[in-house]
């Protein structure tokens, strides 16, 4: 008994031991390549002030939600594909009348990713979701809020490889936050473009 014990004991400190070691791509990138590319560019003696991801929020309003529950359930499926963590229902805060809209009625749907998970969905934006936007021709520098967080908003689920396009009852658009701890946008830039974010060229965008 006290071997089988044992031995069981170690099998499971070696399933323990190959999860701990598990890091996303970008993760690793940005350890091993990005970060201490960036401490020297930005002149940072500390390695820990230099910026990092800090967390993704994505969000979806279902407007049509006031008129049937089953399009906002439909929502909250989706993004849970998309994600990969199950998102929480946004609700009003007040009562519209006009809009037949009651005090705590689901009309959207949240969630918040971070780390594994944060740097596997911005993975899978950067190298698949964006290229297959339509007419896309990169995102546009102005989208910080001055403090280092970049927003984006996406007008098709449909982009991103989790979702069939057979199985879905309409096309719904979604934001996208990319918080980060860096102070000032042009750290944020920098972050952002080391993560292969395709951002317009300053240029382009002031012609």
């Amino acid at each position: 008994m006290n071997t089988t014990n044992e031995n069981t004991a170690l099998n499971e400190d070696k399933g323990n031991s190959k999860a701990q070691k598990y890091s996303p791509r970008l993760q690793t990138l940005y350890m091993k390549e990005l970060r201490p590319k960036l401490a020297e560019q930005l002149a940072y003696k500390n390695i820990m002030q230099v910026p990092r991801l800090d967390k993704v929020c994505l969000n979806m309003g279902i407007g049509e939600a006031t008129a049937d529950r089953k399009n906002l359930e439909q929502a909250m499926a989706d993004m849970e594909r998309i994600a990969g963590q199950k998102p929480t229902i946004t609700r009003a805060k007040n009562a519209i009348a006009a809009f037949k809209l009651r005090q705590g009625q689901g009309i959207g749907c949240r969630v918040t990713l971070r780390k594994a998970r944060m740097y596997e969905f911005i993975d899978r934006l950067t190298t698949i979701a964006l290229p297959r936007v339509k007419d896309f021709r990169g995102l546009s520098r102005t989208s910080f809020d001055g403090r280092g967080n970049y927003a984006l908003g996406l007008r098709e689920q449909i982009v991103f490889p989790e979702i069939e396009y057979d199985k879905i009852d309409k096309i719904r658009g979604l934001d996208i936050i990319v918080c980060t701890t860096a102070n000032t946008n042009n750290e944020a830039i920098e972050l952002l473009l080391g993560f292969n974010f395709p951002f317009v060229d300053a240029k382009k965008s002031s012609q």
